[in-house]
């Protein structure tokens, strides 16, 4: 992986990445939870998919601020005060009593998750295009290693801690630990990242100490969102966000109440095909990296091949009967294997398509357009559930709930990507035609 600036940059990496780690634990620990938290509050599969919407709702609304504010002022202050956020959020949803008054405390936790595109941005220059893809796959792992913590959190320590830290339920006294790393990581990043100059890691300024400053302008934002790539882009991002937002808040229901596993199983599971899950960024996004290195359609390719295996195998996996526990791993695997490919290739190609001074409000709009139909994910495979319940029976309505939504939403995002595949040659170009004439303007400059 080429550095620039010797250790430094890998250092950003590992603090983000541990942030990720973390973070993504807390936010997808919720998943792992939805037994006894149903049970506390007794709660049916509809209510419990309006308390993941409420999060993925608040943070697709302050998206678009997010990115602005990351264009205009310093990224690594801003990503330090989303972590204290996730942290005092995340303490208030562990001492509620009521079901609305809980609603209300998850819903907060979501004004930090829209916290990524600053990150995403800071990185990117950090380490030019061509690596992108790896060291976005990288951080990406944090996500299905998050979900792992998560599970092992929710299924033995939770079950170990309940009553003994302040008189707490299990699941309560997850939270309260998990809200006191957000504090602790909002100190390490605020006294331990340094801003660097917007497009510092374009390869058209090797080489070159001072490239001036970047301004955030709203004609590049336009200019951006006027490219036909990205509008591929959001569309696959409105669909494919969809399947992975029901498997974070279903599957473990689905796992429990229909194939009929403890929690030893779930865990002994889920914990490979996590892993494997996790391998897939970094797959995914070394493929990318290397395909594009040969043609700018080399992320797409990559893309739309991975939503396309995944739905396939998913829909295999999810019919295999319950009295072959062995098939059904091996294609979950496979499922997971495939999944990611997309994501840090989505990233990258936003990156690769758009000027230094305003990708994070791109990728927020990106993320803006994903989330505002996705948010509404849970929500929409609970009501599956207890519609299919009524036709199936309760012991095949998650099931059907999962695959209808997933499998539509996979095979929508094939077509888009597609789509994009006509135009992302052209867009690419574009970019490094407008960074080869900035930096011939500062080469010129300092002659004079």
């Amino acid at each position: 992986m080429k550095k620039r600036g010797g250790f430094y940059p890998v250092f950003v990496v590992i603090v983000f990445a541990l942030f990720m780690l973390l973070h993504q634990t807390d936010k997808l620990l919720i998943g792992s939870l939805q037994l006894p938290v149903s049970k506390t509050f007794g709660l049916n599969d509809f209510q419990w998919g309006l308390i993941n919407s409420g999060a993925l709702i608040i943070g697709t609304i302050l998206y678009p601020i997010w990115g602005y504010l990351y264009d205009r002022f310093a990224r690594a202050k801003l990503l330090a005060l989303a972590s204290f956020i996730w942290g005092a959020t995340t303490w208030l949803s562990s001492i509620v009593r009521t079901y609305p008054a809980f609603l209300a405390t998850r819903a907060s936790t979501g004004i930090d998750d829209s916290s990524y595109p600053g990150l995403y941005s800071l990185v990117a220059d950090y380490f030019g295009p061509k690596v992108r893809g790896k060291v976005y796959g990288i951080l990406q792992l944090t996500s299905p290693i998050g979900y792992l913590m998560g599970m092992v959190l929710a299924l033995m320590v939770a079950p170990m801690l309940d009553g003994k830290l302040f008189h707490l339920d299990g699941w309560r006294s997850i939270f309260l630990i998990t809200g006191f790393l957000g504090i602790i990581m909002a100190v390490v990043i605020f006294f331990g990242i340094k801003e660097v100059p917007r497009g510092k890691a374009e390869p058209e300024f090797e080489g070159m100490e001072d490239i001036g400053q970047f301004r955030f302008n709203w004609k590049e934002v336009r200019e951006v969102l006027k490219k036909r790539t990205m509008w591929f882009v959001f569309l696959q991002g409105f669909a494919g966000v969809f399947p992975w937002n029901v498997i974070t808040f279903f599957f473990f229901g689905y796992l429990m109440r229909e194939r009929g596993y403890d929690n030893t199983s779930v865990l002994f599971t889920m914990a490979p095909i996590v892993l494997i899950l996790a391998a897939g960024y970094f797959v995914g996004g070394a493929l990318g990296d290397w395909l594009f290195k040969r043609t700018p359609k080399g992320r797409i390719i990559v893309s739309s091949a991975g939503v396309i295996l995944g739905a396939i195998f998913l829909f295999f996996a999810m019919n295999t009967p319950v009295s072959n526990p062995s098939g059904f791993f091996v294609l979950m695997c496979l499922t997971a294997l495939f999944m990611p490919f997309s994501s840090p290739n989505v990233i990258a190609t936003i990156f690769d398509i758009t000027p230094p001074e305003v990708r994070s409000t791109t990728q927020a709009v990106e993320y803006f357009v994903e989330n505002s139909g996705a948010a509404l994910a849970p929500t929409l495979a609970g009501a599956l559930s207890l519609y299919f319940a009524k036709i199936v029976g309760p012991f095949s309505s998650l099931q059907f709930a999962i695959l209808t939504v997933c499998i539509s939403a996979w095979v929508l995002c094939f077509f888009l990507y597609l789509g994009a595949l006509f135009f992302v040659d052209g867009d690419v170009k574009s970019l490094r035609e407008q960074m080869a004439v900035r930096a011939a303007q500062k080469k010129a400059e300092k002659a004079v």
